[in-house]
């Protein structure tokens, strides 16, 4: 069942990819929950890749992000890890906080952003190789948590690539930082 925007974000039994444990909600510190398919999935790669870019710029506006994965740590470390992300990383192979959270599966989803996002689908696939063609079908989902730890936008994946767009997450901070009477500059692309 998917969650709705305003309500209290689900806690979770998270540990990051290097056992320490993850904390959603209720940090004092905006949050981006970010919900991937599997480590090996092109579309999740290249969406990492673009969190790895923006994070300095966001992190400096009091952003955290949280990736999960939807596979086991060694998987993740394989294909995730490789490179050194600047934010937490978790995996969570049977999918309990997916679950928690609504997550949806959908082979024809999955199909469609094949079909559809094929430049994106390239630019992931460069990343993870071959791997890549050989992914669950679990949807992506992203969750905008505030300091106080309630959910205020849920974006549910239409696709296996559909993933909130970073300007919403700039729009998130800019209003936090505005609460707080500190000026937002825009995260540069």
């Amino acid at each position: 069942m998917r969650l709705l925007a305003p309500s209290a974000a689900p806690e979770l039994d998270l540990v990051d990819i290097y056992g320490q444990p993850i904390a959603i909600g209720g940090t004092g510190r905006r949050t981006l929950l970010s919900f991937f398919r599997d480590a090996a999935c092109p579309f999740c790669n290249f969406r990492v890749y673009e969190l790895t870019h923006h994070h300095a710029a966001l992190a400096a506006l009091g952003l955290d992000i949280v990736a999960v994965f939807g596979s086991s740590q060694a998987e993740v470390l394989r294909f995730v890890a490789r490179h050194p992300r600047p934010f937490r990383v978790a995996a969570d192979p049977v999918g309990a906080s997916h679950a928690r959270y609504g997550i949806e599966r959908s082979l024809w989803r999955k199909l469609r952003a094949i079909v559809t996002r094929v430049p994106t689908l390239i630019r992931g696939l460069r990343i993870v190789g071959l791997a890549g063609l050989d992914t669950n079908n679990l949807m992506p989902a992203d969750f905008l948590i505030d300091e106080h730890g309630r959910i205020v936008e849920t974006w549910y994946g239409k696709d296996a690539g559909d993933r909130i767009p970073l300007e919403r997450v700039e729009l998130f901070m800019a209003r936090g930082l505005m609460r707080r009477g500190v000026p937002a500059v825009p995260v540069a692309a």
